[in-house]
């Protein structure tokens, strides 16, 4: 199960060998649910429509293996997706159909494969965390209404990319590293966006992965990344942004499209768009 398969997905990003199976049984599971219309993956480079007796009514936007480029040295990783419903009426639904806004969703979540397997729910109403207990072969409700505080002391960025961010992102950083008053924030970055944003609900403070000057438009996908994290968050009660307007705002011009991202407690995001609005002034 471990190293590359030998080809390259649609975002031109090298290929694992989990990537592919994963995948599969995402695309085999949700296909046999006889609940979904239209799938939306990071691996596949076009829409899936759902064969004809067995559609739904569910469109199911997901990346199977998120942090896949961390397997072979066993850290974390996991999956995150989206739900939204199809338009009543609609019978051979049409991109403008599928690109919806967060706003619309009616379901997103993560699962976290580490020490143990956990999903992270939410339906709309609150979010709550489930751990696989394979003596039963079920998913127990572990942690209910889940909260992030309004407040953190740990900032999570790729700081190897550092001379490529925005001014604005640098200044922030660099405040808590180096705050005028008060401790400095701690850093910690795992490279599984599901990792790192799980981390940030559990204990507070910032998720960011900025645009860059090689990747003006982000880097993390919209549909299957962007947008359902972000839902995550704001029903924990924290916000997420692209730099300008709140992620479950944008709505999607492709199924591949890339976004900016800077999510988690309020005071924070808050923080990093004072600076970002200061910098434009």
């Amino acid at each position: 199960m471990y190293g590359m398969a030998g080809n390259v997905n649609v975002q031109g990003e090298e290929v694992k060998k989990l990537d592919i199976l994963s995948n599969e049984l995402f695309i085999n599971m949700l296909t046999s649910s006889y609940c979904t219309r239209v799938l939306i993956s990071e691996e596949n480079e076009n829409v899936i429509e759902v064969t004809t007796e067995k559609q739904g009514k569910y469109i199911v936007c997901f990346d199977p293996l998120d942090g896949s480029s961390n397997i072979d040295c066993l850290v974390s990783v996991g999956s995150i997706f989206g739900i939204y419903r199809l338009p009543d009426g609609v019978l051979q639904p049409q991109l403008k159909d599928i690109l919806q806004c967060g706003r619309n969703l009616v379901a997103a979540g993560y699962a976290l494969y580490g020490s143990a397997t956990m999903m992270v729910l939410s339906i709309g109403r609150g979010v709550n965390g489930f751990i696989y207990d394979p003596a039963i072969g079920e998913f127990i409700l572990t942690e209910k209404n889940m909260r992030i505080p309004n407040r953190g002391t740990i900032y999570s960025i790729n700081e190897g990319y550092e001379r490529l961010w925005d001014p604005a992102i640098k200044q922030y950083i660099h405040s808590k590293k180096y705050p005028s008053n008060g401790k400095p924030y701690g850093a910690r970055y795992v490279g599984s966006m599901v990792a790192d944003v799980h981390r940030t609900i559990k204990y507070g403070g910032i998720f960011l992965y900025p645009a860059t000057v090689d990747n003006p438009n982000g880097k993390l996908r919209l549909l299957y990344e962007c947008i359902p994290m972000a839902y995550i968050i704001n029903e924990a009660g924290g916000k997420a942004s692209d730099g300008n307007i709140d992620i479950l705002d944008i709505i999607p011009k492709n199924i591949h499209q890339r976004s900016p991202i800077i999510l988690g407690s309020t005071d924070d995001v808050d923080d990093v768009l004072l600076c970002i609005k200061n910098n434009k002034n």
